[in-house]
């Protein structure tokens, strides 16, 4: 069994001031595979203060010194990359093989891509022709408390670690108790790469713990987190007492609307990417809606796809998905089938309890509702497993409606051969990001949302200004 009770703090890794053990679960066996520590106000407090004392330093550096640091923590993954992806495996139940080729390689990818923005950060610029001794002035915003979740827990460290290095801020990271063992590799990775004691620290922790004394602590300058909505609640309001910047990454309930026009690899794209990794994604379009000419055919084949996917441990090679992440996600997600069937839904696919030939581990089976109506609960809550609610509408302003009625606003899905009728959705549709036909968005452009999704953007310049004040200047002397 693994043991990782130390923090990282100030440059050296150090016990708990109090112990306090706590296990992390492998999902595939429900059996306990590392101990970690969960920290107190007294590590949080260390941690905040190594950070402070490291800012004036970290933000006098070089911006293209700090970018040389960025790629040397990229060198200690590219060395170490197949730890990475056992850890993630391990943790949170993600299959090995997709661990290894979309869980781990989220940090090059962002990590790369935050490199080429900084690029286009102007630190110092003119106001304007009209006022020539104008400027603005773009600055660090201090030390930050980064909170990351477990479901892609390398995309999101890295999407607020890595800019917050780039932008000059110090931090604090506070990774998910169940999902911590990513990020101690990875702050081994920055150890190693020799970033200056203090500008980067890690303590473990849970919400109510380590993350509500970041939230409130009046060191701390900004908060990024992602997770649930209702967790997002909890750290603004902790966080208005000392009116930090609060910038929150929260669920979803995403639409992919397919019209009659749509290519033929539509539905079967839409069902493989709502069920990947387990469900567990903040971005899975979860609603399905089907124009009425193509509704019949399309539930059909979508609960054959579904019928198709496989289920198996997350040691095993292959393509299939894992387990959830722990005992309560199943639990949510047994009884929000419940709840379906109870509203009438038609379960065309899955159902209820573990899939076949399984007695152990967290796993549920894909599962497919037809005939869903946009006021039941499936269509309304996020329930972050792989189930699908499949809703028919009969024309575009239907479907913009259906879509846009939902307290989230994150990521939609279009599917249709009509250019016009594609521009007209991507703009009507309310939602941070929009992606249509299967076209993954580029490298660079910004993650985000509306509503109760949050309105943190993360990745290209977007995601490095996150962590910059913007300081207006008057009578700059002429150079």
């Amino acid at each position: 069994m693994i043991e990782k009770r130390e923090f990282y703090i100030n440059g050296a890794w150090v016990p708990p001031v109090t112990a306090r053990d706590c296990d992390v679960i492998d999902p595939s066996t429900e059996e306990v595979s590392a101990v970690i520590s969960l920290g107190d106000q007294a590590d949080t407090d260390a941690a905040v203060a190594a950070a402070t004392a490291a800012f004036p330093a970290w933000a006098a550096t070089d911006p293209d010194k700090r970018a040389d640091y960025v790629k040397a923590i990229l060198a200690q993954y590219e060395a170490r990359v197949e730890e990475m992806a056992e850890a993630i495996s391990l943790e949170m139940g993600a299959p090995i093989d997709m661990a290894r080729s979309s869980q781990a390689p989220c940090l090059p990818w962002h990590l790369e891509s935050a490199l080429d923005a900084f690029k286009q950060v102007e630190w110092i610029r003119p106001l304007g022709p009209h006022a020539p001794n104008d400027r603005i002035a773009m600055e660090p915003i201090g030390v930050v408390g980064l909170i990351t979740p477990w479901n892609w827990p390398m995309n999101q460290v890295t999407l607020k670690v890595i800019p917050a290095l780039l932008a000059g801020c110090t931090m604090v990271l506070k990774p998910s108790e169940e999902a911590p063992l990513s990020s101690l590799l990875f702050a081994e990775f920055v150890h190693d790469a020799g970033v200056p004691a203090g500008v980067f620290n890690l303590v473990n922790g849970d919400g109510a713990g380590v993350g509500s004394q970041l939230s409130r602590h009046p060191d701390v300058a900004m908060i990024s987190f992602t997770g649930s909505t209702r967790a997002g609640k909890a750290i603004s309001a902790a966080a208005a007492e000392t009116l930090k910047r609060v910038t929150l990454e929260l669920g979803g309930k995403g639409a992919n609307v397919i019209f009659a026009d749509a290519d033929e690899k539509a539905v079967k794209r839409g069902v493989i990417h709502c069920m990947n990794n387990t469900g567990q994604s903040c971005n899975a379009p979860t609603r399905m809606l089907v124009e009425q000419s193509i509704y019949d055919e399309t539930v059909e084949k979508a609960a054959e796809i579904a019928q198709s996917i496989k289920v198996g441990p997350a040691s095993e090679a292959g393509r299939h998905i894992g387990p959830v992440v722990n005992k309560t996600q199943w639990d949510k997600i047994q009884d929000m089938i419940e709840v379906g069937m109870n509203e009438g839904a038609r379960l065309v696919a899955g159902g209820p309890g573990l899939p076949e030939g399984m007695n152990k581990g967290y796993y549920v089976r894909p599962t497919v509702f037809a005939d869903v109506n946009n006021d039941m609960r499936i269509a309304r809550e996020e329930i972050f497993g792989p189930v699908l609610s499949i809703i028919p509408f009969k024309d575009e302003a239907e479907a913009i409606a259906i879509a846009n009625d939902t307290p989230y606003g994150l990521t939609n899905y279009v599917q249709t051969q009509d250019g016009a009728r594609r521009n007209r959705m991507a703009r009507a549709l309310k939602s941070g990001m929009v992606e249509m036909n299967g076209q993954d968005r580029a490298a660079g452009s910004p993650f985000g949302g509306m509503k109760m999704s949050g309105r943190a953007r993360e990745g290209g310049v977007w995601g490095i200004e996150e962590f910059l004040e913007v300081k207006a200047i008057s009578g700059w002397a002429a150079e």
